[in-house]
């Protein structure tokens, strides 16, 4: 379109021909009328396209000439036309202004410097529109310009959104604070590789419970945490004595959207009433969920075969086997008050969870007192750090304690039984729970401080798969799935055994009591301030001297009686 526009300015002037303007002939016609037209707009703008796709009309054939001028005339006319094609070559291809005037510099090295774009096609422009026309068709472009620039901006921020939200785009971390021994090495690994390349776990061990959540306490106490320290983890292991606890002090936060996953769905109605708390952390069947279990366990008795069998002692069974004379200070037990008191109630018939001893209870807490003190003169040591040291070195004869704990232990001595009390035992219990890190106001955690990681669903349901039983039922790790925790899957894991007897001698079968002991097992839960301060005036009063001269003078004549009937015992068996 411009190269024509460009030619058609030099036909706007008189041709330079040297001699006068003859008359047009017919054959020049329709040429002729075309460039009146054109005179009469000379300062217009003229289309690239002169309707040269249109058919020229149909004419009779032209008479013959004699006239010699007239081919130097039509001559001159195409020359005209060679010279305005060869000099619109140095314009720009877009537009150029017919007027009288040349554009200023700048407008036209601006239009220089622009790159060439195709020619559009103007097939139905009309010959002769203005300059404000093809301003204005500009301005137009320019318009669509910016919109088109608009919407591709707007289509790449929408495709890097989505590549955003794409999963495997990202690596997920979970970090995860555990106790010590609870979690099979295995699980690690095996996690790992069911995620991919998508997840990034990383893994700390702790000693015991008190100090996952003596570290939790003292970050919450001071207000800030730091990117290693226990309550910046994802997931840390809670005792299930310890969780009403930190459920009140605001040390950990519920499991949102737990009842819609599937390991809460698979939980028996056990674990759901348990597992349900209010704030203050009491079990509240409108609560909210504030922990998940990977594992759990019972209160055992061990005790030493050689020493039964050299004595000829019966072996032990149950509660009520612990106030045998001839074990009076062969005991060593748990310095914890609910099960020293809860062992005396189950031995007695009654609960762990008895919240009223005076009614609940045949003789109240009276006979509840003589039956501990009773138990305290059987029991040489009250000591959850020591007491398997003294069984190991045969200081005491039976152990009392739960069986994470004593399995281990057992395991590398021999002649050595544990079993799960016949009337019933407690249900200890280890938890996922999530820190109550995010709110905090600190930055120093990184994406912690926004919420746990996405991948602790994936993490708690891959603990509770049946595919995690080997472990347990081969005894590398004590416990049990919490699965198990019905009786339902004891038959199934005794196949793992291969129908190999097991070197340790108990009752558990594949680290689950049997199905009418688990029956009478039972979970600890909180007690009310009332009932709590019923066990501590127990256990206190445990240890004042409360007895006269001659109780004392009983006591001292009944137990030099047991150690001279066990002395004779031994020389017989040594004879």
């Amino acid at each position: 379109m411009a190269s024509a526009s460009s030619s058609y300015a030099y036909l706007s002037a008189p041709l330079p021909l040297p001699f006068p303007s003859p008359k047009p002939h017919p054959a020049l016609f329709p040429l002729s009328t075309h460039l009146r037209g054109f005179l009469k707009q000379r300062r217009s703008s003229i289309s690239l396209c002169l309707r040269r796709h249109h058919a020229p009309p149909h004419l009779p054939p032209d008479p013959p000439d004699d006239n010699p001028l007239n081919p130097l005339a039509l001559s001159a006319v195409f020359f005209s036309l060679a010279l305005g094609f060869a000099s619109s070559s140095l314009v720009s291809r877009r537009s150029v202004a017919l007027a009288s005037d040349s554009p200023p510099v700048a407008v036209l090295q601006r239009e220089l410097d622009q790159p060439e774009e195709p020619l559009r096609n103007n097939r139905g422009d009309e010959i002769g529109r203005t300059d404000n026309y093809y301003r204005n068709e500009e301005k137009g472009e320019k318009v669509e310009e910016g919109e088109e620039a608009e919407e591709e901006d707007r289509e790449l921020k929408e495709a890097f959104e989505k590549w955003k939200s794409k999963s495997f785009a990202l690596t997920v971390p979970l970090r995860v604070v555990a106790l010590r021994g609870s979690v099979p090495p295995s699980w690690v690994k095996e996690f790992m590789q069911s995620q991919g390349k998508r997840s990034s776990l990383q893994f700390k061990m702790r000693e015991n419970l008190e100090g996952i959540f003596s570290d939790m306490s003292a970050a919450f106490t001071k207000g800030s945490v730091k990117s290693l320290s226990t309550a910046s983890a994802d997931l840390v292991t809670v005792g299930d004595s310890w969780l009403s606890f930190a459920i009140k002090q605001g040390l950990i936060e519920p499991i949102n959207g737990a009842e819609d996953q599937d390991w809460f769905k698979i939980l028996s109605n056990k674990w759901k009433v348990y597992l349900r708390r209010n704030s203050e952390g009491d079990i509240d069947p409108d609560g909210k969920i504030w922990a998940a279990p990977y594992r759990w366990g019972t209160m055992v008795i061990a005790y030493k075969k050689s020493k039964f069998k050299e004595l000829h002692l019966d072996p032990i069974e149950d509660w009520a086997d612990l106030w045998r004379p001839e074990l009076s200070g062969r005991i060593a037990m748990v310095n914890c008050p609910r099960e020293v008191v809860g062992a005396v109630l189950k031995h007695m018939g009654a609960s762990y969870n008895t919240k009223n001893i005076d009614s609940e209870v045949v003789g109240g807490k009276d006979v509840v007192e003589q039956n501990m003190a009773m138990l305290a003169e059987q029991v040489r040591l009250f000591d959850s750090s020591n007491y398997l040291k003294a069984f190991g070195v045969g200081d005491v004869w039976v152990a009392v304690g739960w069986s994470s704990d004593v399995l281990p232990a057992v395991k590398r001595l021999r002649n050595v039984a544990m079993v799960v009390p016949k009337s019933g035992s407690s249900l200890w219990a280890d938890l996922w729970a999530i820190p109550a890190a995010s709110r905090l106001n600190t930055t120093k955690i990184g994406g912690r401080v926004r919420g746990p990681s996405p991948l602790i669903h994936q993490w708690i349901e891959f603990c509770m798969q049946t595919a995690r039983a080997l472990p347990f039922t081969h005894s590398v790790i004590p416990g049990a799935l919490p699965s198990s925790v019905e009786g339902t899957a004891v038959q199934a894991t005794q196949d793992f055994t291969g129908g190999k007897k097991p070197k340790l001698d108990t009752n558990l079968i594949s680290g689950v009591p049997p199905p009418e002991i688990l029956a009478r097992c039972e979970f600890l839960e909180p007690l009310p301030e009332a009932s709590l301060a019923d066990y501590n005036w127990l256990i206190l009063n445990l240890k004042r001297p409360n007895q006269g001269l001659i109780q004392n003078l009983q006591r001292i004549i009944l137990r030099a009686k047991q150690t001279l009937h066990l002395k004779r015992q031994e020389k017989v068996s040594s004879q």
